[in-house]
C-alpha cells in the first residue's frame, strides 16, 4: 500500500453537492427557488429556525460556521431596495433575533452579517434576497479552509435547527 503521508483526513462529501451545483436554481423563477419552496416543507426537513409573518429564518445548508442562518422573505423578490417597509422591517428584527439566540445556544463572540445582491457581488441564488447570519469565534478561521479547502463544523444541521428553534424568543 506505500507508505502513509501521517495527514488525517476530514471527508466532508456533503460539500460535492455543492461543488456540482446539485438543487441549485436553473433559472430565477420561483418554482426553481430553494428559498420558496422551503416554507412548503416542514421545520425540521427544511432546516425551518423560525416563521415571521413577511419572513422567515433558515439553516444554510452549506454553512460557513456551526450555526449559520439564512433570513429570507417568504415573497420571491431579488433586491433588498425591492422589500416593503413590513419585509425590511421583519428581516432586520429577525436578523438581531438570531444573533441573539445564537450567542445563548453556542456563545458566539461576533458576526458576519451580509447579503450578496446579483451573481457579480457573490450571490450563489441571486433571485431570492437572503441575509446571511454567521456566528464567529476567537480561533474559528484555521488552516483548514486555506490548505484543505474545508471547513470542519462541530455540528449536524438537524442538531443546529433544534437547539436554535428551542431557544428561539
Amino acid at each position: 500500500m506505500g507508505e502513509s503521508d501521517q495527514l488525517e483526513r476530514l471527508w466532508t462529501p456533503h460539500r460535492m453537492a455543492y461543488i456540482r451545483g446539485e438543487s441549485k436554481p436553473v433559472d430565477d423563477s420561483e418554482s426553481e427557488c430553494p428559498f420558496c419552496r422551503i416554507p412548503g416543507l416542514d421545520d425540521e426537513a427544511g432546516l425551518v429556525v423560525h416563521r415571521g409573518t413577511t419572513a422567515y429564518v433558515v439553516l444554510n445548508l452549506y454553512p460557513y460556521n456551526s450555526g449559520h442562518l439564512l433570513v429570507c422573505p417568504f415573497r420571491h423578490v431579488a433586491d433588498y431596495t425591492d422589500l416593503t417597509t413590513e419585509e425590511t422591517h421583519e428581516v432586520a428584527a429577525l436578523t438581531q433575533t438570531a444573533m441573539r439566540t445564537i450567542r445563548v445556544v453556542s456563545g458566539a463572540q461576533g458576526f458576519n452579517l451580509g447579503m450578496n445582491q446579483g451573481p457579480i457581488a457573490g450571490a450563489g441564488i441571486a433571485a431570492h434576497l437572503h441575509q446571511h447570519v454567521v456566528p464567529r469565534w476567537s480561533g474559528d478561521a484555521n488552516f483548514m479552509p486555506v490548505i484543505g479547502r474545508t471547513k470542519p463544523l462541530p455540528q449536524l444541521l438537524t442538531e443546529t435547527r433544534s437547539l436554535l428553534a428551542g431557544a428561539w424568543s
